[in-house]
């Protein structure tokens, strides 16, 4: 019968595997960067100081979107913004200056042009006043200002923070894309900790991790593969930084929303720091030169995660006929950070087409969208996609696709030490003494 290693010398032989991962890095992991990028990686980026651990470079902090201070800054139309001034008015009866300013997220500079505007065309009338000024008048829409806001009602039901032009997400993409992350074996290891992870697949991620391009994960099913992706994922998401989203874009004369709850994790909620120089309750809305722009949400690096369920129309616009814009599909919702495509093959599209709707956002960093009215425009791909699967590879995809994937990585399955160490760690993690014993009776029996 074979004999097992007890269990003091199983935890020694971790720490050694981890050790040994650790102390490769100033020779195959700063190898591995060097073939990558053609240079040799700095030292500080892998914390290669003599005698000491890796230590985790600073991030760069990415730059915000500043708010606006002309309406031409603003990058929208007089009109546009009237809209939904009109809209807000007509949903809420009466409202308050600094209130329509906070609803459409801009300083109330632009917001008055709107207003003024829309008085002098006896759209809106002022209900009441004090002297503070007129971002405390509270404003109410006249007979013909309902029926102009039930005209762009159904021009566009859209409500809401003014959306971003299109070359403003463009730019601030490019301040954001995932491509050169800071990473170690340190700051990877940290991210596995609950996890048995070979030290020799880090050295593989690293590397693929800070070219922010795409990696194809394959491998026989149940080894891994998932959890691997998933914890890629984790990293950017807890260490890769913060990023920008916007509420919405404009695009054309269409409005597109982007952000979203459910995938979007803020960072600059109450209690994280000033979003502006006034307060949630303060009845004066005015953001100073050089202020964040609110249109904006400042968030954790986004992870999408889609299986079985991806088909190609989620890939394009979400037209919604009823209010007459889009909603982005997630691929474009996870820019700036990790799309993972699990159980690539088995989808209900065939491989093949869907690897053609990938060929040009693998290959130019960007993808083209179609709205409703036939015409096309352009959006950032910026992204670090995985594909993983536990078909061949060969029965998937063709070179062509494969020299457009930077990185491939194959996961082996698991051998009996490692499901030894597995078996110790789950029974660590739920608080169970851990037998030798039991781990030989698995083996026997499966």
């Amino acid at each position: 019968m074979t004999s097992f290693p007890n269990p003091t010398s199983l935890e020694e032989s971790r720490q050694n595997a981890l050790g040994s991962g650790a102390s490769r890095t100033s020779s195959q992991v700063g190898k591995l960067y060097a073939d990558l990028f053609s240079k040799p990686l700095p030292a500080d980026l892998l914390g290669e100081a003599a005698g000491k651990p890796d230590s985790p470079k600073p991030v760069a902090a990415v730059t915000a979107p500043r708010s606006p201070t002309t309406l031409a800054e603003c990058g929208l139309q007089l009109g546009q913004i009237a809209d939904l001034v009109l809209k807000q008015l007509y949903l809420h009866g009466t409202l308050l200056g600094g209130d329509i300013a906070r609803a459409t997220r801009l300083p109330f500079s632009i917001v008055d042009e709107a207003l003024r505007a829309l008085r002098d065309q006896k759209c809106i009338e002022v209900a009441s006043g004090d002297l503070v000024g007129r971002v405390s008048y509270r404003f109410a829409l006249t007979e013909l200002g309902r029926a102009r806001a039930r005209e762009s009602f159904e021009h566009c039901r859209y409500v809401g923070p003014a959306p971003v032009p299109i070359e403003q997400y463009i730019e601030q993409c490019k301040l954001q894309h995932v491509t050169g992350a800071a990473c170690t074996m340190q700051m990877l290891l940290s991210t596995f900790q609950d996890s048995v992870v070979r030290p020799q697949l880090l050295d593989e991620l690293g590397p693929a991790v800070c070219s922010g391009t795409s990696i194809f994960i394959h491998g026989p099913s149940g080894n891994g593969k998932t959890l691997v992706a998933k914890g890629l994922g984790r990293f950017l998401n807890q260490q890769g930084g913060e990023s920008y989203v916007p509420y919405a874009i404009q695009a054309e004369s269409s409005i597109i929303t982007v952000f979203d709850p459910g995938i979007h994790h803020t960072t600059d909620d109450v209690g994280s720091g000033p979003r502006t120089s006034a307060t949630a309750d303060s009845p004066s809305y005015v953001v100073p030169d050089g202020y964040f722009d609110v249109r904006w949400r400042r968030i954790r690096r986004p992870v999408v995660i889609t299986g079985g369920e991806l088909t190609l129309e989620m890939l394009e616009l979400q037209y919604n006929a009823g209010g007459n814009f889009y909603t982005a599909p997630m691929h474009i919702k996870s820019n700036g950070g990790v799309f993972l495509i699990d159980d690539f093959g088995r989808q209900l599209v065939r491989p093949k087409d869907l690897l053609n709707r990938w060929i040009v956002p693998l290959e130019e960093r960007v993808d083209y969208l179609t709205l409703s009215t036939g015409r096309k425009f352009m959006l950032p791909f910026e992204q670090l996609i995985i594909f993983s699967t536990n078909l061949d590879p060969r029965e998937l995809v063709d070179d062509a696709f494969l020299r457009r994937i930077r990185h491939k990585v194959k996961i082996e399955s698991p051998d009996r030490a490692m499901i030894t160490e597995i078996f110790r760690l789950v029974c660590e993690q739920k608080q169970l003494e851990f037998n030798p014993a039991m781990v030989e009776i698995l083996f026997s029996k499966y």
